[in-house]
């Protein structure tokens, strides 16, 4: 009897071990297919379960098809990808890409597949797009540019751009460098570009567009060749001290921020400033900024609107000088952390200092841009009365925040003399005790050629690309 019974465990222990082994084999031997692939976004509005003909990474995936029990793995661009079994069922694969997963950098053999795996005589590829985050852009460095010309725009996943689109709908798609790492791409201004707006660009990651300040001078405050009158009193220069284009590349008259009779006897001493640059101001039309509402919505916000310039400055400027802007004429003291540009309660205070060569840590770089013309954005968010960093209580800074086009034209408008002004100031940069980061550049002789031109108020209010055409806001 003692035999038979143990026949008899035998038998059943094989027959349900030999079940348990068909499952497996049916599982790991069973072809699978992939049907379909849905983004998982429980913060989309229009969509939650959406399917998809790309994803970006640390997205989540759900994989529909079929005979994925016994499915021991998953290969994204070659990367082995988590995922949970327990969740899985057979027509359904949860996956969420990893922020690892190669992207531009994936072997070509494996790029932009999902592979399901078995075994080796068991898998599956399935070709599917995989981006890295959404390109994004943070600024243009030629945004007024003459045919000829290089524009370089600086971002974030911008590799691989194939394509460029500028306003008017004038295409470029050769031509174009992009860096590898996806921080720039490049091209060369074509001719016949008439129109403002943005810059569209496309690469492996997807379409990213610049604000819509590019070949945009409707909001103009001086070209110094007619648009935009020069003042001239005994603290200015005038249009006799505009000098022509260095690079003749079409600009016209320019100024030269220390002009070449300063330089001829021997330059801008340390702890002094040259005169002013201004326009016309009270009675000049071109001077009511309220103008600008028609290209601007009056309730544009100041930390979206920026002031524009170019310049052109050839040899390396480092360690003395600063650029100073002031939106109308009430200047009572001048250069870096001074109080006109500074918030002020009880003052208007429009002013602002551009200092290429001061890092925000502290360390110096020396600045120059090459033998080309360069555009400078300067938030209005940095002048005086609309830079909330400079306030010191909640409320005011609440106030310098609110700040509007709408705000700025009234101050201007309200103001005693609203002639705009910039000078070159070349005094010392240094911190009290106790201030960090340390600052410590005493003023020195200046002896450069540095050229400003084209002065223009611009909207850089951030164009947002969505990866779904379905009218989300």
């Amino acid at each position: 009897m003692k035999t038979m019974k143990y026949f008899l465990c035998l038998a059943i222990a094989a027959v349900v071990f030999t079940g348990c082994k068909d499952d497996d084999n049916g599982g790991s031997t069973t072809q699978m297919t992939i049907d379909k692939i849905f983004l998982e976004n429980i913060n989309d509005e229009v969509n939650k379960d959406r399917e998809v003909e790309f994803a970006r990474l640390g997205q989540l995936l759900r994989i529909q098809g079929s005979g994925f029990m016994g499915l021991k793995k998953i290969y994204i661009n070659g990367y082995e990808t988590y995922f949970n079994n327990a969740l899985m069922t057979d027509n359904n694969v949860w996956v969420t890409l990893n922020g690892d997963t190669p992207v531009e950098k994936a072997d070509e053999s494996v790029r932009n597949t999902i592979t399901l795996y078995k075994s080796d005589s068991n898998k599956l590829v399935y070709k599917f797009t995989i981006r890295a985050a959404a390109p994004s852009i943070s600024s243009c460095d030629n945004t007024l540019p003459k045919a000829g010309e290089t524009v370089n725009v600086y971002g974030t996943n911008l590799q691989e751009t194939t394509k460029v689109t500028l306003p008017g709908g004038i295409e470029i798609t050769s031509g174009i460098i992009s860096d590898e790492d996806g921080k720039w791409y490049s091209f060369t201004m074509p001719d016949g570009v008439t129109e403002a707006g943005s810059i569209t660009s496309e690469g492996a990651n997807g379409t990213a567009v610049t604000p819509a300040y590019f070949n945009d001078f409707r909001c103009f405050v001086t070209d110094f060749d007619g648009k935009g009158e020069l003042g001239s009193w005994s603290a200015t220069y005038s249009n006799d001290d505009l000098v022509s284009d260095p690079l003749a590349t079409g600009r016209g008259k320019v100024a030269m921020l220390v002009p070449q009779v300063k330089l001829d006897a021997g330059g801008l001493d340390a702890g002094s400033n040259s005169l002013l640059w201004a326009t016309a101001g009270n009675d000049n039309a071109n001077d009511d900024w309220s103008r600008m509402f028609s290209i601007i919505p009056e309730t544009t916000l100041a930390s979206n609107l920026a002031l524009q310039f170019d310049i052109y400055c050839p040899e390396p400027w480092d360690e003395s000088g600063q650029l100073e802007f002031s939106l109308q004429n009430n200047l009572s003291n001048y250069g870096w952390n001074s109080d006109c540009t500074k918030f002020s309660a009880q003052y208007k205070n429009t002013a602002a200092v551009w200092i290429p060569w001061l890092n925000d840590d502290g360390t110096h770089q020396a600045f120059t841009t090459g033998q080309r013309w360069q555009t400078i954005t300067l938030p209005l968010s940095k002048f005086g009365n609309y830079n909330p960093e400079t306030a010191k209580s909640d409320a005011d800074k609440a106030t310098a925040a609110a700040a509007t086009l709408r705000q700025v034209s009234d101050d201007r408008n309200a103001g005693s003399y609203r002639n705009f002004l910039f000078l070159f100031v070349n005094g010392d940069i240094k911190t009290e005790e106790g201030v960090t980061p340390v600052l410590n550049y005493p003023a020195k002789l200046f002896t450069q050629k540095i050229y400003i031109d084209n002065i223009r108020v611009v909207n850089t209010t951030a164009i947002k690309v969505n990866d779904f055409d379905d009218n989300e806001q």
